[in-house]
């Protein structure tokens, strides 16, 4: 089983284009086998999205969106807030496609490989993420906790967890060092948000 966070080179190349309406905005993502949520977006990702537009947080200046994927989240801010975004994965083809996604939508977005943080060097006033849960839990706590560190002053972490993969004690360990609270529930997906 090829998980979506692996590089295979070996994996047959199957482009295909996903279209999204969304804010009176139309998008097109090119997908690919090899990542996540390659024939739709995935409604996880769509419910953390609509859930933070309609947070009315209009002040942010800059965006990190951390397992970006082919690019669906930190497009669609970028692209709304118009705001820059950073948008970082391991997975190789992700980020080719995410690339080919900032061109189409024309979109200020710088796209690079990075495991999880280890390529990031500098503060956001949002980190967003629909994290990889079969991760397991020490990965899941560095794409949550590891985030805090690279929050500006007032800066907040977003994401979006299964009630039934680990929101609780996402929420628990979150808690432990920060102001954590749930923003909605919906369909068994809890989107959360911390602040330092």
């Amino acid at each position: 089983m090829e998980h979506y966070w692996t590089n295979n080179k070996e994996l047959k190349s199957e482009l295909r284009d996903i279209n999204v309406s969304l804010d009176e905005y139309d998008f097109v993502f090119k997908s690919d086998n090899g990542v996540f949520s390659k024939n739709r977006i995935d409604f996880a990702s769509l419910f953390l999205v609509k859930t933070f537009l309609s947070s009315s947080k209009n002040n942010i200046q800059s965006i990190l969106d951390v397992g970006c994927g082919y690019g669906f989240i930190g497009i669609v801010l970028s692209k709304i807030l118009k705001v820059h975004v950073d948008m970082v994965d391991i997975n190789k083809r992700a980020l080719h496609l995410c690339k080919m996604n900032v061109d189409i939508n024309k979109v200020d977005c710088e796209v690079k490989e990075s495991n999880i943080y280890s390529s990031i060097d500098k503060k956001y006033d949002l980190i967003i993420t629909n994290p990889p849960i079969r991760v397991g839990k020490e990965v899941l706590k560095e794409f949550l906790l590891g985030g805090l560190k690279y929050l500006n002053k007032d800066g907040e972490l977003w994401f979006v967890i299964s009630k039934d993969q680990g929101a609780k004690s996402a929420i628990k360990e979150l808690e432990k060092v920060c102001f954590c609270q749930i923003i909605d529930k919906s369909k068994g997906f809890w989107v959360i948000s911390a602040k330092n």
